[in-house]
């Protein structure tokens, strides 16, 4: 397997930083998970938009040309002869002092990882998922951005944890202020009333790439999109329920904190969603 590090493809052996790193030490760098649909890197453009955003709210000064990451991204697949997998772009402050400071972190650091990814079961998608909310909440907008695609992860991990010790594979995190904000690696929708309904940046939610393809999805349709706080009644009296990410794709929710969806089983708008979404997955991208 070849890693892309800094300039070059190296062995996965010799993929290595430096334990002065301060993404190591801090979390402190940004990443973005990509997908490689039959040898088309999807959204690339998008993906690498949202990593210079990252980048400049975080004031990290990227040496690299967006061109110049997009031929990395696409020279690693090829490299690992993939055609389909999963493509994880990292961006880290690099070596720095064991300090808070980033005086001394003068280099960053370029990682392109790219991979077969383990999907979500086919029987999630033909018989929906259930999921629960958890306990720990959405990292507070006025903290840290949601926006910001950054490496501290920790509060999703936690809720994570939660989620798969009680036999679930994903769950809702809340806000500080008990408004949904997101799940735990993906987007949530809700369509209720003939509508689309998703949580905004403001309450917590990532900008998700599938997100937006999602929303534009609901203009082809005709259906009624718009962001709105919502709280877990609005979730529980749903219509339908479907969350969208990079690896999930677009999956149905048929049960919430033991409450059914719906008739609870995937609803024909979601089925509509996910059947345009995998026509757009290798039209709508860069091809190898």
């Amino acid at each position: 397997m070849k890693i892309f590090l800094n300039d070059k493809l190296v062995d996965r052996d010799e993929a290595k930083i430096s334990v002065f790193d301060h993404g190591l030490l801090y979390g402190d760098g940004i990443f973005e998970g990509i997908r490689l649909y039959e040898g088309c890197v999807f959204k690339l453009d998008e993906h690498l938009e949202r990593l210079e955003y990252s980048a400049k709210a975080i004031m990290l000064k990227m040496p690299w040309t967006r061109r110049e990451i997009a031929d990395a991204v696409c020279e690693t697949c090829r490299a690992n002869g993939l055609r389909n997998g999963y493509i994880r772009l990292v961006v880290t402050r690099g070596e720095g002092s064991l300090g808070l400071s980033i005086k001394n972190c003068t280099q960053p650091q370029l990682i392109v990882i790219a991979d077969k990814i383990q999907l979500y079961p086919e029987e999630f998608y033909e018989q929906g998922l259930k999921i629960i909310t958890v306990p720990t909440r959405r990292c507070n907008p006025a903290a840290l951005p949601p926006t910001v695609k950054s490496l501290n992860y920790l509060n999703n991990i936690l809720a994570k944890i939660e989620a798969q010790h009680l036999g679930y594979h994903e769950a809702i995190m809340l806000n500080d202020q008990g408004y949904v904000a997101e799940c735990t690696g993906d987007n949530v929708f809700v369509v209720h009333k003939g509508a689309l309904i998703t949580p905004a940046a403001s309450a917590g939610a990532l900008k998700g790439i599938t997100r937006d393809t999602a929303i534009a999805i609901a203009e082809e349709l005709g259906i009624p999109c718009r962001e709105a706080n919502l709280t877990r009644y609005d979730v529980w009296i749903a219509d339908e329920l479907f969350l969208t990410g990079t690896a999930a794709e677009i999956v149905p929710i048929v049960e919430v904190d033991a409450r059914p969806i719906g008739d609870g089983k995937p609803g024909p708008v979601t089925a509509r969603f996910l059947q345009s979404f995998r026509r757009r997955a290798t039209t709508e991208g860069t091809m190898l």
